[in-house]
């Protein structure tokens, strides 16, 4: 029986969900999916599918008239004649909505990407002929207010590694639990501040994966391309550490190869993490939401100050485009062009 790694089996399970909602809907949404399966990773295919039959069900409640059955009914003449103001209609329906006895909400950056799931549908929809319009194009999308990056400075970082080696603020209860996983939690999140390594890279660490020859460790990136990054001095020291005590535990089956392991012997997931995180930062950085992408902005941001070399920001960090990576650290650009302001002398003082 084949063996598959963290990230393939991610990959087998989002293609099963988005078969399976597809299985809920009519066969030429079948067609849209494989139409697309070359250009748009599994991820983001299972995101338009749930996407996709969210709006159908809201076309089934709105054409009381039609008879429908199931979403299957729903046929390609209907999309057809549905126009803007039907569009328009539905993102003011996803603000809030009640669903089964439940009240449902999303936010401008949720309504805005549903639109963009829709936008992409149609798009194919309306090259290949299904559909004779293309109601999306008369829409605007939703626009969105930057927000500040939110990111720690050296003493916050200092206070943050600190709660999580000493426990130093924890509560009573959490304290119990400290000593047990402290090794563990102060060589994950060594790692990610020292390497700005996404979340599910981190989940997806297997032991094969740690270098401690070379200092580095090998991660998959979005899209499936691995990629070599390198960690510091003071991470080493940590993951060495709790790879010795990593040795002495027997996993759970089919968590043998996993790097970092949950109290119950499994790979950590990604809500464990998330709740690491914020047990560790709340009392040390009170005023601030840190979640484990503000430990990759810490770093980025470190990193370009050390360096001022964005290229070398978006190379380590990931980024396929340059432009991401000098959006997120414009403002430190700034910061760096009011410090130069006095730098150029025009005349002897």
């Amino acid at each position: 029986m084949q063996e598959f790694n963290y990230h393939q089996q991610n990959e087998l399970n989002n293609i099963e969900l988005v078969r399976k909602i597809c299985s809920e809907l009519p066969d030429y949404v079948k067609k849209f999916f494989r139409g697309i399966q070359q250009t748009h990773s599994s991820r983001s295919r299972l995101v338009y599918a749930r996407d996709i039959k969210c709006f159908y069900e809201y076309v089934f409640d709105s054409y009381t008239d039609a008879n429908f059955n199931s979403l299957k009914d729903i046929s390609l003449d209907v999309l057809s004649s549905i126009d803007h103001e039907l569009i328009e209609d539905y993102l003011d329906y996803l603000q809030m909505y009640r669903k089964n006895g439940r009240v449902y909400t999303n936010n401008k950056a949720t309504i805005k990407r549903k639109l963009a799931s829709l936008s992409v549908f149609y798009k194919y929809l309306y090259k290949h002929e299904y559909v004779s319009q293309n109601p999306i194009s008369k829409v605007d999308m939703p626009k969105l207010h930057d927000k500040p990056i939110t990111r720690m400075d050296e003493a916050e970082v200092a206070n943050f590694l600190d709660n999580v080696e000493y426990g130093s603020n924890l509560t009573k209860h959490q304290l119990l639990h400290h000593e047990k996983a402290k090794n563990r939690d102060l060589a994950l999140l060594t790692l990610m501040l020292s390497t700005g390594i996404r979340i599910s890279e981190c989940v997806g660490l297997d032991i094969k994966d740690i270098d401690f020859e070379n200092m580095c460790i090998r991660v998959t990136r979005k899209g499936g391309k691995e990629a070599i990054v390198y960690f510091s001095d003071e991470a080493s020291a940590y993951l060495k550490a709790y790879y010795e005590e990593r040795k002495k535990i027997i996993p759970v089956e089919g968590h043998e190869k996993a790097f970092f392991l949950s109290s119950q012997r499994k790979r950590l997931g990604v809500r464990s993490i998330e709740n690491l995180v914020k047990k560790y930062s709340v009392s040390a950085v009170p005023l601030k939401h840190i979640t484990p992408h503000k430990l990759r902005s810490t770093y980025g941001t470190a990193l370009y100050q050390e360096t001022s070399d964005i290229y070398l920001v978006a190379d380590v960090l990931g980024h396929s485009d340059v432009n991401t990576t000098r959006k997120h650290y414009a403002d430190l650009d700034d910061q760096r062009k009011r410090a130069a302001r006095n730098k150029v002398q025009l005349r002897e003082k």
